[in-house]
């Protein structure tokens, strides 16, 4: 396991915290689509906050698939040919709220069928995401060249997987709400009902933690690297003070920024809480697997290559940041009711 391979483990989870980030609040505003917006306008105006940078957006999710399949190529063979349907459905769903927000707006006469596939196609990516992270982390079974050997589909529906996806749901869902409440105006009732479902929305994140973290360790019991006990330990705790945080801030007024920001710190933090959790493993093979967990020392493509990958992120990541600051900063501030997004 070369220092290469470690590097890139850790990035491609920040690539994947990127996305959690970025794109949570615009699959979360989808969900609660028709719960929050009321009239035409509030419908508009929620489509109006993420028209502009809901693609920007998805480079982080395309990055992190690109940078496993470059850096890992067995972890992203086992994960893509096995979580074939369930990928198949997330990327039917990005497809659907695509197409459905750039129509929506253009054709009135079919509005309410764009209206819910907004609604489909946010949902499905928020919930199976967390489904297919629960399935890596509980283990899946597979051969001896590593391939999923389970019922598709139907096998990676465990209770501790459904609950991880329900985690990862509930976190989009807050994300999404903080984004509204901080978009739309003031004193609208728009954001009264978001700052509602935000707190929800936390509440529930913070049950279901407790339950992941109660059923992982008993019921899961993963093989965890001994030296990580103190960093998992501060990332969990980073958690709960970024989301007891964004419950604070967001029952306090006006402060809605700080809010969607300590949202974003809680979901970076789980997202590492993850990965210091699974490593060395990019794949734990279940218990009545053939084959054994695909990790960082058995999938990490060579030196060499991993060298180049580090030259070229050092150069694009960059970019992509810059561009999401003049992005988010050319459409900075709160919306008003009957902006149109165009």
């Amino acid at each position: 396991m070369t220092a290469l391979g470690i590097l890139w483990y850790f990035l491609i989870f920040l690539l994947i915290a990127g996305y959690f980030v970025f794109d949570g609040f615009d699959l979360g505003a989808g969900v609660l689509y028709p719960f929050l917006a009321k009239t035409d306008e509030e419908k508009e105006l929620v489509r109006h906050s993420i028209g502009p940078v809901w693609d920007g957006n998805e480079v982080w999710l395309l990055t992190a698939g690109g940078a496993l399949f470059a850096a890992f190529a067995p972890a992203y063979a086992t994960t893509f040919s096995g979580f074939y349907l369930a990928i198949m459905l997330v990327l039917f769903g990005l497809i659907l709220r695509g197409v459905s927000v750039e129509y929506a707006s253009r054709d009135r006469d079919w509005s309410k069928l764009w209206n819910a596939c907004f609604f489909v196609g946010s949902l499905l990516p928020a919930l199976l995401f967390g489904v297919a992270v629960g399935n890596i982390y509980a283990g899946i079974p597979m051969d001896a060249a590593g391939n999923y050997i389970g019922i598709p589909l139907l096998g990676l529906v465990t209770p501790f997987t459904l609950l991880c996806g329900l985690l990862g749901l509930a976190m989009f869902i807050v994300a999404g709400a903080s984004w509204i409440s901080l978009k739309a105006p003031l004193d609208s009732e728009l954001r009264q009902r978001a700052v509602k479902f935000r707190f929800v929305g936390q509440l529930a994140a913070a049950v279901l933690f407790v339950l992941v973290s109660v059923y992982g360790h008993f019921l899961i019991h993963p093989v965890m690297e001994p030296s990580l006990v103190i960093v998992r330990f501060i990332f969990a705790i980073l958690f709960v003070v970024a989301l007891m945080g964004s419950i604070v801030y967001g029952r306090n007024g006006e402060r809605d920024l700080h809010a969607f920001l300590a949202q974003a710190v809680a979901a970076v933090a789980l997202v590492f809480l993850l990965a210091t959790s699974m490593f060395p493993n990019l794949v734990v093979a279940s218990a009545g697997s053939i084959g054994p967990a695909v990790t960082v020392a058995t999938a990490a493509s060579s030196d060499t290559a991993l060298g180049w990958m580090t030259g070229i992120a050092c150069v694009g990541v960059p970019l992509v940041l810059v561009y999401h600051v003049f992005a988010y900063r050319t459409f900075r501030g709160r919306l008003k009711l009957g902006d149109r997004y165009e």
